[in-house]
């Protein structure tokens, strides 16, 4: 299972990579594992400012739908367009190309709140 350490997750299985004050979101690769193939990435919170834990999408995978949640609150900046031709760049390539939202963070105390690579490695078992 990959589990970058640069990142930081959340107990919902989000990772977010911290750019300055602009943060990227995507799903944990054993997230997209457990899914299975994704078929589709709604996200309609494109430009409202939300808090950590609130729901910013969902994901449609083959047999089922999932909601994505904010690992730290902020304002959705940016939806992967990519994402509307191409939904299993997430099964592919969740930590690149499969990102899903870029915020501008809120509260980079948040942080504190977020798991290591360590420490999700062990929630996932």
């Amino acid at each position: 299972m990959n589990i970058p350490v640069d990142l930081k997750y959340s107990k919902d299985h989000e990772w977010i990579r911290i750019e300055g004050d602009v943060a990227y979101i995507g799903i944990t690769d054993f997230a997209q594992s457990q899914l299975g193939d994704i078929v589709f990435v709604d996200v309609t919170t494109e430009g409202e400012t939300l808090g950590q834990g609130d729901v910013f999408g969902t994901i449609e995978a083959v047999k089922t739908v999932s909601d994505a949640f904010m690992p730290m609150g902020g304002e959705v900046l940016e939806f992967n367009e990519a994402l509307n031709d191409s939904p299993d760049a997430v099964n592919k390539d969740p930590y690149g190309a499969g990102w899903m939202i870029k915020i501008k963070v809120s509260d980079m105390s948040e942080m504190d709140s977020l798991l290591s690579a360590e420490d999700y490695a062990k929630l996932i078992g």
